[in-house]
Order: structure tokens, then C-alpha cells, then sequence
């Protein structure tokens, strides 16, 4: 069962604005099909046959009514105000003990009223609050009747509602608890479908901004370093001119394409990667193009090619491109190695230059580092690992190391 505490505005209120036992519970509306089925069938069955004389009962018919009435009456309202109910009904057995009065067949009025409030009570209220009200009535109900057999010594007198109070309590408390645990369930699945969502849509965030970082920063290089090449062979080699501005143009129309599928998937969070994503293949052009711009790059692959996943291709594409964009920006060289192993249980890449490396490890310490941070959560997804550092010759390296599921079909 859940223990909540009450809010701090509520503690902070004086304790007789705190009590919760006499206060209306919200929600619960007038008396149904089954509350005015109880009630009636309290009196019709346990008093109503003393009326009619099928059944003898003790006093008068009026007073037989009036309680009968009395007990039967409460319990349209028993969901509203249990704890009234319970005291209204308590105080008519002990009122009718007190007066000697029997408004059902049998000794102290046994019959369903007191057992339908006690249950009721422990359904709607706490633990605590039903067990001490329910109590009292007990206390209540044996004191009446003990006085009522020195005042009336010719009746009986029994503890009968006890054995009543006992088992409706508990079938009352075993209902709350059980609607207790339900809407504890059923606040846990919310809360956790509200988790995943957030960590869906927190982990949609982080990849589409990796795709986007890696894009954007790859493409704007290229274009700056060809619009300088461009800027300077204007007047003396306009056919080189021309050509870094449409290579330039080509770029540029290749990137909107690129940026075009990312914010289709923005859109459409469950659209499937298409098959025009960069793979292994892709990393030769990738270079070639590289080359062009005047980055020396050699490019070593070792290994008998396998099908790897897509998705685990694609990743591996753009650790390269933003290592390579990273070697562009930032490592003041025009020499890169770029080393591709592939295995049944292992794929692993390697990207290095020999720039001049500064004291924290940045070829430069111009970068924002959200390119290797990206590159390391890319790794991570596939429970890789990823190292990234200077080298002591000199120079920078990236090296990612993927794990194969020896499930995974390589075929």
C-alpha cells in the first residue's frame, strides 16, 4: 500500500481544518442503483416483515418503524458521508437497546445496516481513521448494551455486531488497498510512458543535433576552403576558379539534400532511414573529394568485406567526415590516414594527422568539441569504444572500436 504524507499546505492548517473524516469526499455524486437497493433491502427484509406481522418484534409498531426506517435510511448516502453514516446507524442500535425496542427478528437487531456502514467507511477512508471510528461504534454499541439488559432484563442481549464489524472492516480494507495498489500501478505506467517519451524524444533531439553538427561543419568547411581557392585563382586560372565554385555549388546542393532527409525525420520521428544513406562504401568518395581540396589523405582498408547493419555503417561514415572535417579546421596540416579493420566480431576505424597538437589535446583549441562529443555518443550507442587524443609522434588520432553480436548475421 502507498504512504503518501499530506501537502505542506495542508499541515500548515490548523488540525481542526486538517480533521478528514467529517469533510465531503469529491467525486462521489447521490445514491445509485445498488445504495438504494441496500437500504431498501434492509428494511424490507429485516423489518418490514415485523410490520406486517409475519414476525413478532418487541415495542411499538411506530417505534419498530421509526427505527427500522432509521437504520435502513443512512445507507443511500453511505458513499457521500460514510463516517455519519456509521454514527447515525450506531446511535439507532443503541438508542434501540436503550428503549428495549427489536426492529428485526433477531437478538440486538442483528442484521446487514452496521456491517454495509463499517465496510463503507474502511472502503472510503484510511486505515487509521476507519479502525478508530469503527471502534467507538463497537465501544458504543456493547455499553448500550449492557445498559440495556440492566433496564430491560427480560430481553437478550448479544455482541453480535462485533462479529459483523470484524469481517466488513476487513473486506472494506481489502477493497481500498486493492484500488490503492491499482492506481499506484497505474500512476508508476504512467510516469514511465511519460519517461520514455522524454528519453525518446531526448535521444531524437541528440541525433538529429549530431546530424546537423556533423552536416553543417563538413560542408560549410569544404566551402570555405574552395572559396578561398576560388578568391585567389579569380584573375590567374579562372578554370580553377570555376571549377572550386562548382564544386562549391555541388556541396552545397548535396548538403540541402541531406539537411532536407533530417528534418523529414523531425517531422516524421518513425520514418526509417533511406538507402541513400552513406555507408563504407561512400568513405572512397568522401576522400576523393577531399583530395580535390587539397587534404593528401590515404585511405587503407583491411579485412574481407561483410554486411554490417546499415544504421552501424552510416555511423562509421560520419566519424570519418567529422574527424576529417576536424583535421581541415583545426590541425594546420594536409596529411591524413584513415585505416578501416573489419572482422566477424569487430569493426573498428582510425583517423590521424600530423598537425601540431596543443597543450589540451585540441589541434587547435579553436573547436567547440561538440564534434568529438557527438562522435563518442555515436560510439556509444553501439556499446563501442572511443578514443581520441594527441599522438606522441605528433599530430591527432580518432579511433572507434564496434563490437559484432556473434548473432548478427554477416552474411
Amino acid at each position: 500500500m502507498a504512504i503518501t504524507s499530506l501537502p505542506p499546505e495542508q499541515t500548515a492548517r490548523p488540525w481542526h481544518q486538517r480533521l478528514t473524516l467529517f469533510r465531503h469526499r469529491p467525486g462521489n455524486a447521490g445514491p445509485d442503483a445498488i445504495d438504494i437497493a441496500i437500504a431498501v433491502g434492509c428494511f424490507a427484509v429485516f423489518t418490514l416483515p415485523l410490520l406486517v406481522g409475519m414476525v413478532s418484534g418487541i415495542g411499538s409498531m411506530p417505534a419498530i418503524a421509526t427505527l427500522g426506517a432509521a437504520v435502513a435510511a443512512p445507507l443511500l448516502v453511505r458513499r457521500r458521508w460514510p463516517l455519519a453514516v456509521l454514527i447515525v446507524v450506531t446511535a439507532v442500535l443503541c438508542l434501540a437497546s436503550l428503549l428495549g425496542v427489536r426492529f428485526t427478528p433477531w437478538v440486538s437487531n442483528t442484521g446487514p445496516a452496521f456491517g454495509v456502514a463499517v465496510l463503507t467507511l474502511a472502503d472510503l477512508r484510511s486505515r487509521r481513521d476507519s479502525l478508530l471510528a469503527t471502534g467507538a461504534a463497537l465501544v458504543a454499541i456493547c455499553v448500550a448494551a449492557l445498559l440495556g439488559t440492566l433496564l430491560h432484563p427480560d430481553q437478550e442481549q448479544d455482541f453480535v455486531q462485533l462479529l459483523i464489524a470484524i469481517p466488513a472492516w476487513l473486506a472494506g480494507d481489502m477493497i481500498r488497498t486493492r484500488r490503492d495498489y491499482r492506481t499506484s500501478i497505474a500512476a508508476q505506467q504512467r510516469h514511465q510512458a511519460a519517461e520514455a517519451e522524454r528519453r525518446i524524444r531526448a535521444e531524437e533531439r541528440l541525433r538529429v543535433s549530431r546530424d546537423v553538427h556533423d552536416l553543417i561543419s563538413h560542408t560549410l568547411s569544404m566551402v570555405a576552403v574552395r572559396s578561398g581557392v576560388a578568391r585567389l585563382l579569380l584573375d590567374e586560372q579562372p578554370g580553377e576558379a570555376r571549377a572550386a565554385l562548382g564544386a562549391i555549388e555541388t556541396a552545397s546542393r548535396s548538403a540541402l539534400n541531406e539537411l532536407r532527409r533530417v528534418l523529414a525525420q523531425i517531422r516524421e520521428p518513425g520514418l526509417e532511414p533511406t538507402s541513400d544513406e552513406p555507408g563504407l562504401a561512400e568513405i572512397a568518395e568522401l576522400v576523393d573529394r577531399l583530395r580535390h581540396d587539397g587534404l593528401v589523405v590515404e585511405y587503407h582498408v583491411a579485412g574481407e568485406p561483410i554486411g554490417y547493419p546499415a544504421l552501424l555503417q552510416t555511423t562509421v561514415y560520419r566519424i570519418v567526415q567529422e574527424a576529417l572535417t576536424n583535421v581541415v579546421k583545426h590541425a594546420h596540416t594536409a596529411r591524413a590516414r584513415i585505416e578501416i579493420w573489419r572482422a566477424p566480431d569487430e569493426l573498428a576505424v582510425s583517423i590521424t594527422d600530423d598537425g601540431p597538437v596543443t597543450e589540451a589535446g585540441q589541434p587547435d583549441g579553436s573547436g567547440s568539441g561538440l564534434g568529438l562529443l557527438g562522435m563518442r555518443e555515436r560510439v556509444s550507442l553501439f556499446g563501442g569504444r572511443f578514443e581520441a587524443g594527441p599522438r606522441p609522434e605528433g599530430g591527432f588520432a580518432v579511433a572507434a572500436y564496434f563490437p559484432i553480436d556473434e548473432d548478427h548475421d554477416v552474411s
